[in-house]
C-alpha cells in the first residue's frame, strides 16, 4: 500500500479502505468514495464506495460490504466496523488513537500536515485594481479571497505565484493625459496625488461627451501613448507609480502580499502577434471588421470572443490570452486561478474555451467568481450620498467602531497600542464577514453582525487564541517556566475534551478541500467549530487546576492554539496577543 500523507485524516482512511476493497471484493481501482458522516450517529466517516459494485458484482451489496469489513485494517484509527443500510460502512475513530495523534502534534507548527506529495506550479491572479482609481470595497473581496487561496495553497507545499494583474493600460489614459495637460491643479496633485487622477478622468470624460473634438484629442494622446511618444510615456508612468503607492497602502494595512505585479501594460508588444497566430491557425476570423472566435461549444454564449476591435484596438481579452501563453510557457504553471466576480464568468468560460483550442489542454484553469457586497439594506453597498465606499473608509470606520471596545478594555495602554489593536481587530472582522460567505452568492455587509465578540467572526475568533494564550501565560506566571510536554499523554475524559480532540485532527482535511474547491469558508466554518468546541472546553474543563490532567489540557490548549494558528494564517486574519 502506498504511503499516507501524515495529517490528511481522510486521505488515510480512503487509502485503508480501497485497500480492503481489492482484497475483499477482487477490485483493481477501486472507488471507496470515503466521506465525513453527516449524522454523528453514524459515526464519524463513511465508505459508501461498496454499493455501486453491487449491481456489477452480482452480489449481496451488505454481503459485499461484509467482506470488505472482513478485510479491513485501519492501523488503529478507528474501533471496528458497522455495517448500515444497503451496504454502508460506518467507521468511529479509536479515541485512543485521537489523543495519541493531537499529543504527538502539538507543538509541531503543521500539526502533523505534511505537504502534498506532487506539488503543481500555480497561478493565482487577484485583486487587479485599475490605475488612476482609488481601490473600493469592490476589491475587498478579491483581495481577501485570492490571497487565502494563495496562502493556503502554499501551505499545501504547491509552489504558488500571486499575480496582481492590474489595469494601467487602455483608453482611460488618453482621457487623463488630455485632462492633465490641460486641467490639472497642481495644488490638488500635491495634497492628494490620485484623487486628482481621478478629478481629471470624470472631468475628461464629462466634456469628452458633450464635445467630440475633445473626445478627438483625447483619442489622439492615447494614440501618442501607444506610439511611445516620450512626453506621454513618462506622464503615464507617473500615473501608474501614483497609484501603485496608493495600493500599497491599501495592500499593507489588510497584510496582502504578491509575487508579482504584471499589468496589462507588460503584455501590450505581444498583442499583434497573438492575433495574427489566431488568425493564420484559422482559430479567430474577421467579423464585421473586427476579429473574434467562434465556438460551437454548449454553454458558451452565441456572440464572438473578440481579440480586437475594428479600429485596431486589442481587448481584456487578447491581454488574457498574452498572459496565458507567458504563465504556460515560461513559467510553467499547471494551474490558473482567476479570482473575479461572477459576473465575468462569460468572459472566463470563453477565454479557457480559446485556451483548450490553442492546445492548452494539459492546464486546468479555474475562475473562482463571487457575489456582490450587499447594504444592510440588500442593494449594493454605497455611501450615504450614493458614491462608492472606497476600501481605506471602510477599514477606517472598522478601526472606529472597535476603538472604544479597545479603550474599555485597556485603558492603561497607550493610544498607539490602542489603535494598532483596533486596527487589526477591525481589519480581520472586515475579512473574515467576506471569507466566511459561500463565494456564489451575494452578502448583506452589516457592521454589529461582522464584529460581534460572539458568533461566527473574525473577533470571536481572534478572542479565543487570545483565551489560548491567557493560558499560557497564567501557567508560566504560577509555575515559572513556560509549559513544557515532554513526554505528556492526552486523557480524554470529558465530552468537551473529546469533541476538541476529534475536531483537531480534522483539520488536515479541511484545508486540503479548500485547496481542491478554492473555497475559504469551508476554512472559516471548521475554525469557527473549533473555536467553539475551545471556549467549551475552557469553560467546563478546568486547565490550571486540573492536578493530574494538568499537563493533558495544557497540551490539548496548545494544540487548539496552533490549529488556530494555522488557519488564521492561511485566511490571513491578524493574529493579536490580546483584546
Amino acid at each position: 500500500m502506498s504511503t499516507v500523507s501524515t495529517g490528511h485524516l481522510l486521505e488515510r482512511l480512503s487509502a485503508y479502505a480501497e485497500a480492503a476493497m481489492r482484497e475483499g471484493l477482487g477490485i483493481e481501482d477501486p472507488n471507496a468514495d470515503v466521506r465525513p458522516a453527516t449524522n454523528p450517529r453514524f459515526g464519524d466517516y463513511q465508505i459508501n464506495g461498496v454499493l455501486p459494485y453491487a449491481k456489477a458484482l452480482k452480489a449481496n451489496p451488505r454481503q459485499l460490504a461484509q467482506q470488505v469489513v472482513d478485510a479491513l485494517d485501519t492501523h488503529g484509527v478507528c474501533l471496528a466496523p458497522e455495517i448500515a443500510g444497503p451496504g454502508f460502512i460506518n467507521l468511529r475513530l479509536d479515541p485512543a488513537w485521537v489523543a495519541r495523534e493531537v499529543a504527538e502534534r502539538a507543538f509541531d507548527p503543521r500539526l502533523g500536515i505534511a505537504p502534498v506529495a506532487d506539488p503543481q506550479k500555480i497561478i493565482v491572479d487577484f485583486s487587479s485594481p485599475n490605475v488612476a482609481k482609488r481601490m473600493h470595497v469592490g476589491h475587498l473581496r478579491s483581495t481577501a479571497i485570492g490571497d487565502a487561496i494563495v496562502r493556503t495553497l502554499k501551505f499545501l507545499g504547491h509552489d504558488v505565484v500571486g499575480d496582481n494583474h492590474v489595469g494601467d493600460w487602455g483608453t482611460q489614459f488618453g482621457i487623463i493625459l488630455w485632462g492633465w495637460k490641460h486641467h490639472r491643479d497642481e495644488a490638488a496633485l500635491e495634497r492628494d496625488a490620485i484623487g486628482e487622477l481621478e478629478r481629471l478622468y470624470k472631468l475628461g470624460q464629462a466634456m469628452g461627451k458633450d464635445d467630440p473634438a475633445i473626445a478627438e484629442a483625447a483619442r489622439l494622446e492615447l494614440a501618442k501613448l501607444q506610439a511611445g511618444d516620450p512626453e506621454n510615456k513618462a506622464l503615464w508612468e507617473r500615473f501608474v507609480a501614483i497609484s501603485r503607492a496608493e495600493a500599497e497602502d491599501v495592500y499593507r494595512r489588510l497584510e496582502v502580499e504578491f509575487d508579482t505585479w504584471n499589468g496589462e501594460s507588460h503584455y501590450n508588444d505581444a498583442l499583434p502577434g497573438i492575433v495574427d497566430d489566431l488568425v493564420a491557425r484559422g482559430l479567430a476570423v474577421e467579423t464585421r471588421g473586427a476579429i473574434g472566435i467562434f465556438f460551437d461549444e454548449p454553454g458558451l454564449p452565441d456572440t464572438p470572443y473578440l481579440i480586437r476591435k475594428s479600429d485596431g484596438a486589442f481587448l481584456y481579452a487578447t491581454t488574457d490570452i498574452a498572459t496565458i501563453h507567458e504563465r504556460v510557457d515560461e513559467l510553467g504553471a499547471e494551474r490558473i486561478i482567476y479570482v473575479v466576480d461572477v459576473r465575468q464568468s462569460d468572459h472566463f468560460r470563453q477565454l479557457f474555451a480559446t485556451c483548450r483550442k490553442i492546445g492548452y489542454d494539459k492546464v486546468t484553469f479555474e475562475h473562482v467568481g463571487f457575489g456582490m457586497m450587499l447594504g444592510a439594506d440588500g442593494r449594493p453597498f454605497k455611501t450615504r450620498d450614493g458614491g462608492t465606499v472606497l476600501l481605506e473608509s471602510l477599514l477606517d470606520e472598522a478601526e472606529e467602531r472597535i476603538l472604544p471596545m479597545v479603550q474599555e478594555k485597556w485603558p492603561e495602554a497607550s493610544e498607539e497600542d490602542q489603535r494598532a489593536i483596533a486596527a487589526k481587530v477591525g481589519m480581520g472582522a472586515v475579512k473574515y464577514a467576506d471569507l466566511a460567505q459561500n463565494l456564489g452568492t451575494d452578502y448583506k455587509f452589516e457592521w454589529d453582525k461582522l464584529l460581534a465578540a460572539d458568533g461566527n467572526t473574525g473577533p470571536y475568533l481572534q478572542y479565543t487564541l487570545v483565551r489560548t494564550l491567557s493560558v499560557f501565560r497564567e501557567y508560566e506566571a504560577r509555575f515559572g517556566a513556560p509549559f513544557d510536554p515532554k513526554d505528556a499523554t492526552l486523557a480524554l475524559t470529558t465530552d468537551e475534551e473529546r469533541d476538541l480532540a476529534f475536531e483537531l485532527v480534522r483539520l488536515g482535511d479541511v484545508i486540503e478541500r479548500v485547496g481542491a474547491s478554492l473555497r475559504p469558508h469551508f476554512l472559516c466554518e471548521y475554525t469557527y467549530n473549533l473555536a467553539r468546541r475551545f471556549n467549551a472546553f475552557y469553560a467546563n474543563c478546568p486547565i490550571l487546576k486540573a492536578e493530574e490532567l494538568l499537563a493533558s489540557r495544557m497540551t490539548l490548549t496548545r494544540a487548539t492554539w496552533q490549529a488556530l494558528e494555522v488557519a488564521l494564517t492561511c485566511l490571513n486574519i491578524p493574529r493579536v496577543q490580546r483584546m
